[in-house]
């Protein structure tokens, strides 16, 4: 037997709000309305679900029997609380958020007023167009919800081809650092190795760095620690040194990028048994 359909309002039109709407509408969900201000996010809103109503977040909860607030974090408490104070939120509506910081608990609110909170975060980048569509095959959710209604958050997720993965309510925080960590920085630290080759006269830094960085990140994904290489974990102290004084041509905070990494690195490398400990301290003086 097919699972009940539910009527889906979307609370913004932007980038995660319009692709997962289109993903739930795809799995045989009735998007109910969105809410767009901007003219980007109705051009996004009309390009992705074209059928669909503009609405106002009042006649957007009035409709659906489920509400995905897709909006930033900052100011997602304030409007799921002042929405409820108004009245807007129903008993046993299910209400729920993809801000990947918080839990439910910033939907007490909503549960206040009798509705079931769910937090469903995917764990990928979005650009707001049908691409994103494909990379939701197979992408994490993080998924917190009280426990007899995390089925249905799961279930949201299978819908829309995506592998759930439970996160408690206490460890919301540490989960978006590692993401953010992961994704923010490695974009960080690839302008920056982009901007040194540039500075040397490589017109296509992008070209040069793809196989490498790809090639890195698929090892450790797959090996972890035991992918690491170069000179850190190898313990060429003098090559390091070398990195060092090039590296004083480029902007401080390319400096100081390579010399936290690096300590980091050699921590790990040691903790490995890949260098000696006599080795880690010359290296964490040469970083110093």
């Amino acid at each position: 037997m097919d699972a009940p359909r539910l009527g889906i309002g979307i609370i913004s039109a932007g980038k995660v709000g319009t692709v997962l709407g289109a993903a739930l509408a795809a799995s045989g969900h009735r998007i109910t309305g969105i809410h767009a201000v901007s003219e980007d996010s109705r051009d996004r809103a009309d390009a992705l679900l074209p059928e669909v109503e503009l609405l106002d977040p009042p006649e957007i909860l009035r409709r659906s029997e489920l509400v995905i607030f897709a909006v930033p974090d900052d100011v997602l408490g304030e409007l799921v609380a002042g929405l409820a104070e108004a009245g807007h939120i129903a008993p046993g509506q299910l209400i729920a958020h993809t801000a990947g910081r918080y839990g439910t608990s910033i939907l007490q609110p909503a549960m206040d007023a009798g509705a079931f909170g769910l937090a469903i975060h995917p764990a990928m980048t979005f650009t707001g167009m049908s691409m994103d569509l494909q990379r939701l095959t197979d992408c994490v959710f993080a998924v917190t919800a009280d426990e007899a209604i995390l089925p249905v958050a799961q279930a949201l997720v299978v819908e829309m081809r995506g592998e759930p993965v439970v996160i408690a309510e206490a460890n919301r925080v540490s989960y978006h650092a590692a993401l953010a960590h992961a994704a923010n920085h490695l974009n960080t630290i690839t302008a920056q190795s982009a901007d040194i080759l540039r500075r040397i006269g490589v017109e296509d830094p992008s070209n040069t760095l793809r196989a490498l960085m790809y090639a890195s990140l698929d090892n450790a994904l797959r090996s972890g620690a035991g992918a690491l290489t170069g000179p850190v974990a190898r313990g060429d102290s003098g090559t390091v040194t070398a990195h060092l004084q090039a590296l004083s041509h480029d902007p401080a905070e390319t400096n100081n990028s390579y010399r936290s990494l690096s300590r980091a690195t050699a921590l790990r490398a040691a903790a490995r048994g890949l260098i000696s400990q006599r080795t880690l301290e010359e290296l964490l003086r040469v970083l110093e």
